[in-house]
């Protein structure tokens, strides 16, 4: 079926939306560099929208080091300095700062427990849970699982991981399959 007559998600409208949609967003991921780098764009996506990160993605990745948390945890304050300058990405201090520091928290994370795939993925109990909204305006923007990432994230010292942005990590991670059941990718990701 052509791409345009395709039934998608409400949200998926734009030529960055349409293929995140389609090929990334809800696909179960447990690559450890891949999940630290929605971590680390969905903070920086706190209060703005989700297609200014997406239009800023490949300068995330060059600008911080295509997300190896092993070198964003080092980076000192000359590294910070230089991002809070760079305008391709979202130069906010707290978020800046919050990004080296998750890197370092997460470092501790797959020391103990092995990899952080496999500590996430706990809160899901392993496998994706399935939902089955017909609207957008069904989804939720946190839940039990996701108010419970967030708690434990907080408690090991990760930052800009509130309950809401716990959930869009597990939605776009695939975690959770939020795509609505009228969406050709509902059926693709049982």
């Amino acid at each position: 079926m052509p791409s345009s007559v395709r039934k998608r998600c409400d949200w998926a409208r734009d030529e960055l939306s349409i293929p995140y949609h389609d090929n990334e967003w809800g696909v179960p991921l447990h690559d450890d560099r891949g999940l630290f780098e929605f971590l680390v764009l969905e903070g920086a996506q706190a209060g703005l929208s989700w297609s200014t990160i997406l239009r800023k993605r490949p300068n995330y990745r060059a600008a911080f080091d295509a997300f190896d948390p092993g070198k964003v945890a080092r980076y000192d304050e000359v590294k910070i300095a230089a991002l809070l300058g760079d305008a391709g990405i979202v130069r906010n201090r707290l978020k800046i700062r919050s990004a080296v520091g998750n890197a370092q928290a997460f470092l501790a994370v797959r020391k103990e427990f092995g990899s952080f795939d496999a500590y996430v993925w706990r809160f899901v109990g392993g496998r994706p849970l399935r939902n089955r909204w017909r609207g957008h305006k069904e989804v939720p923007a946190r839940t039990e699982q996701s108010d419970a990432m967030s708690k434990d994230l907080a408690s090991r010292g990760f930052r800009f991981v509130g309950s809401t942005i716990c959930y869009a990590f597990m939605q776009a991670t695939g975690m959770v399959n939020d795509h609505l059941v009228g969406c050709f990718r509902y059926k693709d990701l049982k």
